[in-house]
């Protein structure tokens, strides 16, 4: 399958062996996208690689600027404005939306759900896309956020727009879950199928929705909170059976519980300045750190070791991807053929961000 199935949104080869429709074995090839990301961190100032973590996962540019510039700020022990803080929360969360928006509904496209439902998580997720737009004039790879603080402040008018996005998104979330949760074929094709166990899950260090779908309640949100996260009242959700039904349940849920962080954060946005002037070339004291967030996809993580120098000495990414697809030839052994885009398609993964 591959290397250019229309299942992924970037390149991805699956070789599949089969005893009939039976999956015997499953090798996945990657690779297709790789650009040498962390060796090009070594060449570029800490400023300078901001835009290019737009490039990992680039369904979800936002998350990964913010995961790569906590990394620096922890790296530099600086701290940042409460307001930045905030307003880091909101378009992160407001971005996870957006990302399981099309992991959930290029999910139903695999599955023959043809055009329909896609279309209307694009419509949902335009809405955040234009505000995003306002907030940094991109609409896909943003390099919003800056060391220590963003790029811009919320422009005027910004919280309102806000509010109006969580209030019409929280319906149009229960209508995508009443369209596929009362389609009998697609919970034909998802129950029981690509079942992920806790104890799999946790050895292949899968993260995120795909971990929690199998039960685990692990959230660096909650487990070890960044910004200001411990500050907002939200749920984990999680699954009992870990099948591709329910890595698709815990994503719609997620999207219930972003809204409520965003509400709580817009109610205690504090005022200030949230741009900080640092400096364009900086030089961190040497060391070395380790920053992990909670991407749409899981754990994302930096790596970087520092010699003083204006350029990381050595950058390791931990994307969520990797992991998540890793387990993919696990989850469709004895599988019908027909399953594995439906198992591929629920784990959500995204090739850049496997490839880095």
């Amino acid at each position: 399958m591959g290397p250019q199935h229309p299942s992924t949104h970037g390149v991805l080869y699956l070789e599949v062996r089969l005893s009939g429709e039976t999956v015997v074995d499953l090798i996945t090839h990657i690779g297709y996208l790789h650009r040498g990301m962390e060796k090009i961190a070594e060449n570029r100032t800490y400023t300078q690689f901001i835009p290019y973590t737009d490039r990992l996962d680039y369904v979800a540019s936002m998350t990964n600027n913010l995961g790569y510039v906590l990394a620096v700020e922890k790296l530099m022990k600086a701290e940042i404005p409460e307001r930045a803080k905030y307003i880091r929360v909101i378009v992160a969360e407001l971005q996870r939306i957006a990302s399981h928006l099309v992991g959930i509904t290029t999910f139903t496209q695999d599955l023959g759900a043809f055009a329909t439902p896609l279309f209307y998580g694009f419509r949902e997720r335009e809405k955040i896309l234009d505000l995003f737009d306002e907030l940094c004039g991109n609409r896909l790879t943003y390099d919003y956020m800056r060391i220590g603080g963003v790029q811009f402040d919320l422009p005027k008018g910004a919280g309102g727009k806000i509010r109006g996005i969580v209030k019409y998104m929280g319906p149009k979330i229960d209508d995508l879950e009443n369209l596929f949760s009362s389609n009998a074929i697609f919970v034909a094709r998802t129950k029981g199928v690509g079942v992920l166990t806790k104890e799999k899950a946790l050895n292949y260090s899968v993260t995120g929705p795909n971990l929690r779908a199998s039960g685990v309640k692990w959230d660096l949100r909650k487990d070890e909170p960044y910004l200001c996260y411990d500050r907002f009242n939200f749920d984990i959700p999680t699954g009992s059976n870990g099948d591709s039904w329910d890595r698709y349940k815990v994503r719609i849920e997620e999207m219930r519980q972003s809204l409520r962080i965003i509400e709580q954060a817009l109610d205690g946005l504090p005022e200030g300045d949230p741009t900080v002037k640092i400096g364009r070339v900086i030089k961190p004291a040497p060391g070395e750190v380790y920053m992990r967030t909670e991407a749409p996809r899981g754990e994302l993580g930096f790596y970087i070791v520092s010699d003083g120098s204006a350029v990381p000495y050595r950058m390791k990414i931990r994307s969520p991807s990797f992991s998540n697809l890793a387990v993919l030839s696990e989850l469709v052994k004895g599988a019908k053929v027909a399953d594995v885009v439906c198992v591929l398609g629920s784990l959500d993964i995204v090739v850049g961000d496997t490839d880095r």
